[in-house]
């Protein structure tokens, strides 16, 4: 696999209908949801190639001698308002804003201008012409509207459009900004948690998230295990957070591992407003936000990992970082594992489920099986052994549509859409 071909994001629109997903070659792709066709029933549902275009080149930072990849961290939609559609994407230094439109006419019978578009003659143009609009093909245009730069020092791992649509935020390891979407040129730092001597540096931001319906909340996660939920109206700078949240440590189960393992990868609010979740390594938690001591659901997403920790620390997965999201009704959560295996909770009916994204089983229509792990012991047939998992093939990235039953999980450089059977 080229590495340019990663997937590094996945993020559907506000309607489901768009899927973009971004690359480590620094590239968008958009998938568009095909429209109901009689003659075909089935063909709804089905997402295509809408768009796809260069958002970020590497860069070369002179001062200090870096190379900015292009790599996209993150991409968020705006909610739309007109017939574009604006997405923000950003790689560990730049975000940038873009418009992608349809053009499906294009204007003929220019007075300045020959149809070939060489400048006429003054002197030859003796009457006046009033331009036409002629039907053409189809163009989608992404075209960049705003580039955000050089706010950040460090790299930056999330973006998140304010529910007031007029201001998103930035996060890098220890700072975070908050910016106006028409104001390129300055940004507003809300945290920052640089310690005056980096030699006393404890712990960095890993994921940051605003309030989906409160315009003056965020809450960001950290590499300890904590949540911070700040409120921008109690104090410009959120140097002094409203609510902490943290699950106090077993001690029991203290092991060389347990500060890595503890670290949050990603903070997704439930649609209502009212839950959070924190994905760690080994683990999926819902937080209620009127609890700050211990969370209300906490789901093991591959506990037979816990053996394996040694041998995951000497490969670099340990410091894996998954993502979790949410359905669009809040009953049901998702999360990735290795051997591109994804794990879904009801949180109604308490179940659990494992499913592979592979080749093998994405032939359309095909139904997927329900996968298991043995830890030791007897194999059954149907089961896979723990020390047979592929460590090398790991899902960090998954989407769920914000209405339907209908997912985006990223296995390396594959992008795997499964829906819910309809009778």
């Amino acid at each position: 696999v080229a590495e340019a071909d990663i997937i590094s994001t996945v993020e559907f629109n506000y309607s489901g209908d768009l899927l973009a997903t971004g690359d480590k070659g620094g590239r968008v792709v958009i998938f568009q949801r095909e429209q109901e066709n009689k003659s075909r029933p089935h063909s709804r549902g089905e997402y295509n190639v809408y768009s796809t275009f260069q958002s970020h080149e590497p860069e070369f930072d002179y001062l200090k001698s870096l190379e900015i990849e292009e790599k996209i961290n993150k991409i968020r939609w705006l909610p739309q308002q007109n017939a574009a559609h604006f997405l923000l994407s950003t790689n560990d230094k730049t975000i940038k804003l873009w418009k992608i439109s349809e053009r499906d006419k294009r204007a003929e019978g220019y007075n300045l201008k020959d149809e070939d578009g060489r400048l006429r003659d003054p002197f030859r143009i003796t009457a006046l012409r009033v331009p036409i609009l002629k039907p053409m093909d189809l163009m989608v245009e992404a075209s960049p509207r705003r580039i955000f730069a050089n706010a950040h020092t460090y790299h930056i791992n999330s973006i998140s459009v304010n529910s007031d649509h007029e201001t998103y935020l930035s996060a890098d390891d220890l700072r975070i900004n908050l910016w106006h979407l028409e104001i390129t040129d300055r940004s507003f730092n809300i945290v920052d948690m640089k310690p005056a001597n980096m030699e006393e540096l404890a712990e960095v931001i890993t994921a940051a998230e605003f309030h989906p319906h409160q315009c003056n909340v965020l809450v960001y996660s950290s590499s300890k295990g904590t949540v911070r939920l700040c409120d921008m109206r109690s104090s410009a700078l959120c140097d002094r957070h409203s609510k902490f949240f943290e699950e106090p440590e077993d001690p029991s189960s203290r092991s060389f591992f347990s500060e890595i393992i503890s670290s949050i990868s990603d903070v997704k609010f439930s649609h209502s407003g009212r839950y959070m979740m924190t994905r760690d390594y080994l683990s999926v938690k819902v937080w209620d936000l009127n609890m700050e001591s211990r969370p209300v659901e906490t789901h093991q997403v591959h506990e037979y990992l816990r053996s394996k920790l040694c041998s995951l620390y000497e490969n670099d997965c340990i410091f894996d970082k998954f993502e979790c999201c949410w359905n669009g009704s809040d009953s049901a959560i998702m999360t990735g594992s290795y051997n591109n295996f994804f794990r879904m909770f009801d949180r109604n009916a308490r179940r659990d489920v494992t499913l592979e994204a592979s080749r093998e089983n994405s032939k359309p229509r095909a139904s997927l099986k329900p996968r298991k792990v043995c830890t030791g012991g007897k194999r059954k047939k149907d089961e896979i052994s723990v020390d047979s998992l592929d460590f090398n093939k790991k899902i960090l990235h998954t989407a769920w549509h914000p209405l339907e039953n209908i997912i985006a999980v990223a296995a390396t450089n594959n992008l795997y859409i499964f829906q819910d059977k309809v009778n």
